[in-house]
């Protein structure tokens, strides 16, 4: 019968997939859109809120310029997109950024991008969640008061889904993706006819409140300052963008062709959905504020300020409306999904950092179901951290958000500008220089608007919360090199030298006794078998009537193997062989020492309590003398006959399980 913990584990993930199923778990491109895209896709719910948000600071009047400021982060998005195509198509190995930046720049470049990769990824689940937890809470009273709880429940599912495999995910997560592409641009379609085509005048339910500015008479700098900031915030909306460089290996073949596609189709529908959201916003004359209770005069009591899609859909299909409910609806779930762009980017990116030994060699390795699930935990346990801490305020996580992915989209593009440089020094045909020279044109544009960008956010977020996103970089930058200094510095240890390895001059054995049974005796049959030039029984003396007993045994028995008493006067056990052992070592340091120890295997967990650790004990300690072996001559009691095997098989090919465990039997006599 199965373990309750294997049997939740085969609920919750499946049943384990084969190695060999890789291939079928690629994505197609209409799965790969709603994996990697929904992140990008979903930024239309939070980036016009923070656009209008900002600009509230200055009062009604400057949502003027929002329009504006949406237009300039599309000419961004546009950008960076065409940039992002060229890059699929030169490194399709999944490396993106990190890939681009360490081959072109050099590797701590490319440390450097991706510690400001695996920091955005793990802001964006905090962010999409949180932001879905409000858009839900618009329409839900329960969940704007639990905001915190909902959200951890959302991480948690969204991490049991993935863990179950990329293509699953993919699956589950492919119909609210299109459903909610479907209802937004439904609903700006919508609002086009009916204000255009039919001239009705369409207000949402903030359009009558008076709005006051938290900062009156702003100069012209302080203003032009508030726009930078406005603008900052509505980059959020590229965030994404880099996942599908990440992720060309999940793509089917054409890898580099699915990508580029997908990416093309993700910059369009993000594009549509911003713009027409704005224009409705301003049309409908919307108004969302930083802080309502100061800048709402006049409000209605317990005015509780819905986001700017919950807004729109009142305001076009009616207050109370089943479409309202699934406008809220279907936008919560887009951003409680969008965290599933970082879910397949952050273990791809871990897998490949520890494949270069920058992060420990667990991320590398894939779980039961062919994802990488440390990474896919890891990921999960960091997002939870930040909700927490923040209390899921979007606001405020915001203001961490995207210094990261602006780093990468930087310093990614100025690596392709020498990729394409390199390639241009032996490329002679003349069709094939013209589009190296296309691309090295479209790379350098997104490297200076990136760039410039890059230096906005940091100037007009750094105070608001972005320094916490760029230490965090920086440990994540030290962290990794150390790691990779540390495995650099074992593989020169591991080394094979150029000199012949030298034999030992000798091998000295040791049993180690207790009590004569049979333990001890098979022990010391195996040790003479395998022929050492020395064999000695050594027991420690702590007790003077045990040891004169063991004595009087081994002589009755007439076991022809020098039995040495090691004295003990302190009954400790483990001291006095390590000195023993060290000293028939020191003797000659060309020698070699095999040290015997009987064991007991049982085959119920209880069983182990009732015998000390001392050989565990003297077995760790004894790792660390150089020079010295450490032999388990294990004996089976009949309880271990008891034991499943078949299924402590089975749960050894799945992972480290507990299986019987060896208790020695030369500490009996302190039991």
């Amino acid at each position: 019968m199965a373990r309750p913990t294997s049997l939740v584990k085969r609920l919750l993930l499946g049943r384990p997939f084969r190695s060999d199923r890789l291939q079928h778990t690629l994505l197609p491109k209409r799965i790969a859109l709603p994996v990697f895209a929904s992140d990008a896709l979903s930024s239309v719910a939070y980036a016009p809120d923070e656009i209008l948000l900002t600009l509230s600071i200055a009062g009604a009047t400057a949502y003027m310029y929002s329009p504006w400021v949406a237009l300039a982060v599309v000419v961004v998005m546009l950008t960076v997109v065409a940039s992002y195509r060229q890059n699929v198509h030169a490194y399709p190995s999944g490396g993106g950024d990190y890939e681009v930046a360490t081959v072109n720049l050099g590797p701590r470049y490319g440390v450097a991008v991706a510690s400001a990769l695996l920091v955005d990824y793990v802001l964006t689940v905090a962010v999409s969640v949180s932001s879905g937890v409000a858009n839900l809470g618009s329409v839900v009273p329960f969940v704007d008061t639990h905001k915190v709880m909902i959200a951890l429940l959302a991480v948690a599912l969204l991490t049991a889904m993935n863990l179950r495999g990329i293509r699953e995910s993919g699956t589950a997560f492919a119909i609210p993706t299109y459903g909610f592409m479907i209802i937004i641009v439904g609903m700006i379609l919508t609002g086009l006819v009916r204000i255009v085509v039919l001239g009705e005048p369409l207000l949402a339910p903030s359009a009558t409140l008076e709005i006051h500015a938290e900062e009156d008479h702003l100069s012209q700098w302080a203003f032009a300052f508030l726009l930078l900031r406005t603008f900052s915030s509505g980059c959020a909306a590229l965030t994404g963008v880099e996942a599908i460089s990440n992720g060309v290996p999940a793509f089917k073949e054409p890898k580099s062709k699915n990508a580029a596609t997908t990416l093309l189709l993700l910059g369009t529908m993000a594009i549509v959905m911003l713009v027409g959201i704005i224009w409705l916003a301003r049309a409908t004359k919307l108004q969302y504020v930083e802080n309502p209770t100061l800048q709402i005069a006049g409000g209605p009591p317990n005015y509780v300020q819905k986001t700017v899609t919950t807004q729109l859909g009142e305001a076009i299909f009616g207050s109370g409306s089943i479409m309202l409910y699934v406008v809220a609806g279907a936008t919560a779930l887009i951003l409680f999904l969008a965290a599933n762009t970082a879910y397949n980017g952050f273990p791809v990116l871990g897998s490949i950092l520890a494949q270069d030994r920058y992060l420990p060699r667990q991320l590398h390795t894939r779980g039961d179901r062919l994802a990488f699930s440390n990474g896919i935990v890891f990921l999960a346990i960091a997002a939870v951290v930040l909700i927490v801490a923040f209390q899921a305020e979007v606001t405020r996580l915001i203001q961490l958000y995207i210094v990261g992915v602006f780093v990468s989209f930087t310093l990614s593009q100025a690596g392709m500008i020498r990729h394409w440089t390199r390639h241009l020094r032996t490329e002679r045909d003349p069709a094939q220089r013209r589009r190296m020279h296309r691309s090295k044109a479209i790379n350098t544009v997104g490297m200076l608007l990136t760039g410039a960008v890059l230096i906005i956010v940091l100037i007009t977020k750094f105070l608001l919360g972005a320094w916490i996103a760029i230490a965090a970089m920086a440990f994540i930058f030290v962290l990794m090199l150390g790691i990779r200094k540390h495995y650099d510095r074992v593989a020169a240890e591991l080394a094979p030298t150029v000199e012949r390895y030298v034999l030992p001059a000798r091998n000295h054995a040791i049993v180690l006794v207790s009590t004569v049974h049979m333990p001890t005796l098979r022990a010391l049959a195996y040790a003479q078998a395998t022929r050492p030039d020395t064999l000695t029984a050594v027991t420690v003396g702590v007790d003077p009537a045990d040891t004169r007993r063991v004595q009087d045994e081994w002589e009755a028995r007439e076991i022809p193997v020098p039995l040495t008493v090691v004295d003990s006067p302190y009954r400790e056990i483990t001291r006095p062989i390590i000195d023993y052992v060290k000293g028939v070592r020191r003797s000659s340091p060309r020698d070699v020492v095999t040290v015997f120890i009987p064991e007991y295997v049982v085959g119920k967990w209880w069983e182990n309590l009732l015998h000390n650790q001392s050989a565990l004990r003297l077995k760790t300690r004894l790792l660390f003398e150089p020079g010295v072996m450490v032999t388990s001559v294990p004996w089976q009691l009949r309880s271990s006959a008891d034991r499943d095997l078949a299924r402590l098989d089975q749960a050894l090919v799945r992972g480290p399980a507990r299986g019987p465990r060896a208790s020695s039997s030369i500490s009996e006599h302190n039991e």
